[in-house]
């Protein structure tokens, strides 16, 4: 791949993880509740998705087809469960002192990462832009193993790195509510959009 094929491939996962989707939604929500470490864990869970879905375009669309059929519509249904059931429990949930306690949360690191893992195995998006838009960018026909390694590096930097800026901003203005006494608000607001 070329300087300039890079760039551009990296920009255009940057805007795409900029664009608000469910996968944003939970790494705020998540964060927003439980902390900057829970809201890391489903970003990490967001980029071992994107990271599949990358391994499973390099190595032929017939697998990606073959292996997601009738499987991607049950992760669909079971990450819009998942979503549902986060959405009330955020709502039902009591306000905390503040997001420093959120190590007693009942969220654990390993159900955020499976959470966003989920999520993005499910998400029309991250399975659009790997099938169709990545051989725009990459003629996978004659792509080496440098090649790959530079996606994934890509997929992490910019994946990863929009989603840590949401969680870190969706705690920030978590401090700042409970600054205002309005975390109730916040996490029934928050709960509203992953239910809606």
């Amino acid at each position: 791949m070329s300087l300039g094929e890079i760039l551009v491939l990296f920009a255009a996962m940057v805007a795409l993880a900029l664009v608000p989707s469910t996968s944003v939604a939970l790494v705020v929500a998540r964060s927003s509740s439980a902390g900057f470490s829970n809201g890391s864990a489903v970003a990490a869970g967001i980029v071992v998705g994107d990271l599949v879905f990358v391994f499973l375009a390099v190595f032929g669309m017939a697998v990606l087809a073959e292996v997601m059929g009738s499987f991607f519509l049950i992760l669909r249904y079971l990450a819009g469960a998942y979503l549902i059931w986060f959405g009330i429990s955020l709502m039902r949930s009591k306000a905390s002192l503040s997001v420093e306690d959120s190590g007693r949360s009942a969220f654990k690191l390993s159900a955020s990462f499976l959470s966003g893992l989920l999520i993005t195995l499910g998400d029309v998006k991250a399975i659009f832009f790997y099938a169709s838009l990545l051989p725009v960018f990459v003629d996978l026909a004659t792509i080496k193993a440098l090649d790959v390694a530079i996606i994934s590096v890509l997929t992490v930097v910019a994946v990863g790195g929009v989603k840590l800026v949401y969680a870190y901003f969706a705690v920030a203005v978590v401090s700042f509510a409970t600054s205002l006494r309005a975390e109730r608000a916040v996490k029934t607001t928050a709960g509203g959009f992953l239910v809606g």
